[in-house]
């Protein structure tokens, strides 16, 4: 099952965060195992081969997330 796992970084959008280890918290669009490709925010290795645990958005995910984040007020 490992096997068939695969993934592309289809378009990087940004780095939320640096990390240690030159590990990055990204937003990237990524298609998983063939898929089209959807908003996803985890952190990456610096070659992109290893990741972390992570949130996968559809288009109306990630817009419901900006309406709410808009509301948010950061002190």
């Amino acid at each position: 099952m490992a096997d068939d796992f695969t993934f592309e970084i289809t378009q990087n959008i940004g780095i939320i965060s640096e990390g240690k280890g030159g590990w990055n918290l990204e937003l990237n669009m990524v298609s998983w195992g063939g898929r089209p490709a959807k908003y996803d925010i985890r952190s990456w290795s610096p070659d992109h081969q290893k990741m972390g645990k992570g949130l996968t958005l559809t288009k109306e995910e990630l817009a419901a997330l900006q309406k709410t984040l808009d509301s948010v007020t950061i002190d």
